[in-house]
């Protein structure tokens, strides 16, 4: 087996590793993501500002079992009633 193809293969056992501790990440559109939060009282919501050229805003909640995520190019209007958790970053396995 090459460098390169032995990179790779742990590349790829590490974004399992990842996925397996994380659980089932959704990732849908901001509107989806807020229909989401309307479904519960008292959400549940992790933030985060990303991006390298481009600044972004990252959230992510809980819903029914399944995490979802979900990326915007501006601030979304959360629920009042939402707990907010400010994270430094929030990283998502591709």
């Amino acid at each position: 087996m090459s460098y390169g193809a032995a990179a790779a293969a742990a590349a790829a056992a590490a974004i399992a590793q990842a996925i397996k501790a994380s659980g089932a990440i959704v990732r849908v559109k901001p509107d989806d993501f807020m229909s989401i939060l309307g479904k519960t009282s008292r959400p549940l919501v992790v933030f985060a500002t990303g991006g390298v050229l481009r600044k972004n805003y990252q959230y992510l909640t809980a819903y029914k079992g399944l995490i979802f995520f979900t990326k915007a190019e501006t601030l979304l209007l959360l629920p009042g009633d939402a707990e907010l958790v400010a994270a430094k970053q929030i990283w998502i396995p591709s």
